[in-house]
């Protein structure tokens, strides 16, 4: 459920950072009028990933256990790299994103309401897809329903109300910290999903090595304990852990971090740039201003 309440908090929050913005700029620029159109872009994206999310949980129910697991293993590692890439994106972007949607917004203007509804569309939509297929490998992996909906809903409502309250002026968050630690926390949450998709293939028989085991610690840690069960809800790991599942988390846990860490931690702006309220990261404050 943490795992869930986080993806669901980092993602409700770029997408509150995203309307924000739009909405702060048609204020500012007095285009009030052209707000339904991004709201109606926004409702269109949350539709739409909803519909991804039952799809997803609905359509392989009458298959074979073997296709289940083959369509399971793949749309995890498909969600890996959907979560890879948007650490990675707002990594690099997060100071430039303000910039970068306001001149998207005023080319989509320049081209109709149409344009204003679309684009809304693509820049919140692209996060609730990200959303729907990475909760989905949790709900998969878990083998429940409502811990994963329910830690992603409650994430998704406090992004919800931060991204109010940063809109209005009453608080201020670091963003780029923000982003920098839940980067972490994604890389190895996506690791263990990774490694369960890994799994699935297996016993689908699509990949050997079902049985070939890196390590067995289940009388150390039963599955029903509560360790157990914290382990596997947040990090997707599992006691009976097979090589392929083992050597698949390392060859991508290592390298992505290393590469996250020295892109996130190591390769921002100047310590004094860092020190000045300005330059820690999009303010949904300023955006308003």
């Amino acid at each position: 459920m943490l795992a869930n309440y986080l993806i669901g908090l980092r993602e409700g929050l770029e997408a509150a950072l995203v309307v924000s913005i739009l909405v702060a700029y048609l204020v500012r620029t007095d285009r009030r009028p052209l707000l339904r159109q991004v709201w109606f872009g926004v409702g269109i994206a949350a539709g739409v990933s909803i519909g991804l999310g039952a799809l997803l949980t609905l359509g392989p129910q009458g298959l074979s256990f073997e296709a289940q697991e083959a369509i399971g293993g793949a749309l995890s590692i498909v969600a890996v790299g959907l979560i890879t890439w948007m650490i990675f994106w707002m990594g690099r972007n997060a100071r430039h994103l303000k910039g970068q949607l306001e001149g998207a917004l005023e080319n989509a203007i320049a081209v109709g309401k149409g344009a204003v509804v679309a684009m809304a569309l693509l820049a919140v939509g692209r996060e609730g897809l990200e959303t729907a297929l990475f909760l989905w490998a949790g709900i998969t992996s878990a083998g429940s329903t409502w811990a994963p909906i329910a830690g992603a809903s409650l994430g998704i409502a406090t992004a919800v109300g931060l991204g109010f309250l940063m809109y209005r002026g009453a608080v201020r968050v670091n963003l780029r910290t923000f982003f920098q630690w839940t980067g972490v926390f994604l890389v190895l949450v996506a690791g263990g999903v990774l490694a369960y998709g890994v799994h699935d293939l297996q016993e689908a028989g699509i990949l050997p090595g079902l049985h070939t085991l890196a390590f067995d610690v289940s009388d150390a840690v039963p599955a029903g304990s509560v360790h157990g069960t914290l382990l596997k809800g947040i990090f997707n790991l599992s006691p009976q852990t097979t090589v392929l599942e083992a050597v698949a988390w390392v060859a991508y846990v290592v390298p992505v971090m290393w590469i996250f860490i020295g892109m996130a931690f190591r390769g921002g702006p100047p310590r004094a740039a860092r020190t000045a309220p300005a330059a820690s990261s999009p303010d949904l404050a300023a955006a308003g201003a």
